[in-house]
């Protein structure tokens, strides 16, 4: 089952809005066929591993992280080719939480006279795949808000500086997750003061640009900022209230710009409703790399599912330096967001930390 996670992790961020899948094949204690799942539309892992095993699967064992499919979507149902294959044992990492699957995979393959054992390693199953369990179950995008501050905490000096608090190696980290998000979400701030691409720089042969999101209530970016410069081939969403001007919605639509018109929540663009409209595009994991104000109306508005935190070891220090959550602030202690899962990674010289609301 661990090799069956390491095979699955291989398609990460390319599957979107399907799960992450690896398959094992092994028959008298030997591996004869392994696969994963390489994108959506594509074979499913467990076809990719029974191909390899070819006549080898009669009689064998499939190790597989996710139940297989029973229903025809882009691919036909795995389980009829894992029982046309011959295979006696099938074991599952966790269920599928599809309605179209969630046990009648398992029932299917029963039926057949395979034995099936599920649960094992469940819960690194279930963390593999909790984009896809959250997207599945609500169709909603999973959302990772990710900050870079200093060891006091700010994103920046007080003018504003902020290039680089991290490190090389955590900066690369950034763009291994912007690799595989669907969606980055940028403020108009920080769009504004540092004019980003927001693309993904990495030295391999083939990298995944997120769709952009921008958000501008107030109409703040200037239609020549880098984000827009290549509209034309990497998709662009500029999220704005519903009073924006009709010249400006225009130009964008000229450049290649998907506008979204949506209701305002707290001065700003309502992040609920905007979840929703990526939801409703099938994109599945966002990734907020925003300023302080757009931070702490993410937490606010309860749309981050996980936050990660890359900590230098550097002091900034001054009162008008901005830190990693703007807005008003709670006012009680016991309503402070609760960081549950923790985990801390070195990165570099950097330390990243990583948990869940």
């Amino acid at each position: 089952m661990s090799r069956a996670l390491q095979l699955a992790r291989k398609g990460e961020g390319r599957t979107s809005p399907n799960p992450l899948v690896g398959a094992v094949v092994v028959k008298n204690g030997r591996v004869v066929g392994e696969g994963f799942h390489k994108k959506a539309g594509a074979a499913h892992g467990e076809i990719e591993a029974l191909r390899k095993a070819g006549n080898q699967a009669k009689g064998a064992d499939l190790y597989v992280n996710l139940e297989p499919c029973c229903h025809f979507g882009k691919t036909p149902p795995c389980t009829r080719a894992i029982i046309a294959a011959g295979i006696k044992k099938v074991v599952i990492g966790m269920r599928d939480p599809n309605e179209l699957v969630l046990g009648k995979g398992i029932r299917e393959l029963k039926k057949s006279s395979i034995a099936v054992i599920d649960g094992v390693l469940k819960r690194d199953c279930e963390r593999l795949n909790e984009v896809f369990m959250k997207f599945i179950q609500t169709r909603r995008p999973f959302v990772t808000l990710k900050s870079a501050i200093s060891l006091d905490g700010k994103i920046a000096t007080r003018t504003g500086e902020s290039r680089w608090i991290t490190g090389a190696k955590a900066r690369e980290k950034v763009h291994q997750m912007r690799d595989r998000a669907d969606v980055i979400v940028a403020g108009a701030g920080t769009v504004v003061k540092d004019d980003p691409f927001l693309t993904t720089r990495l030295r391999k042969k083939s990298v995944k640009h997120p769709v952009r999101v921008i958000l501008d209530n107030e109409h703040l970016v200037p239609l020549t900022a880098n984000v827009f410069k290549n509209s034309d081939c990497q998709r662009v969403l500029y999220a704005a209230g519903k009073n924006l001007p009709q010249a400006r919605k225009e130009e964008l639509a000229r450049r290649g710009v998907e506008v979204l018109q949506l209701q305002e929540k707290g001065g700003g663009v309502d992040l609920q409703r905007l979840m929703k409209a990526l939801g409703e595009m099938q994109l599945t994991s966002v990734l907020i790399e925003g300023g302080g104000e757009v931070n702490a109306s993410a937490l606010a508005q309860g749309v981050v599912d996980k936050v990660i935190f890359f900590i230098a070891p550097i002091l900034i220090g001054g009162k008008d330096a901005p830190g990693s959550l703007g807005g008003p602030g709670i006012e009680d202690l016991r309503d402070a967001f609760k960081v549950k899962n923790m985990k801390v990674t070195a990165i570099g010289k950097d330390w990243m930390v990583e948990g869940y609301l």
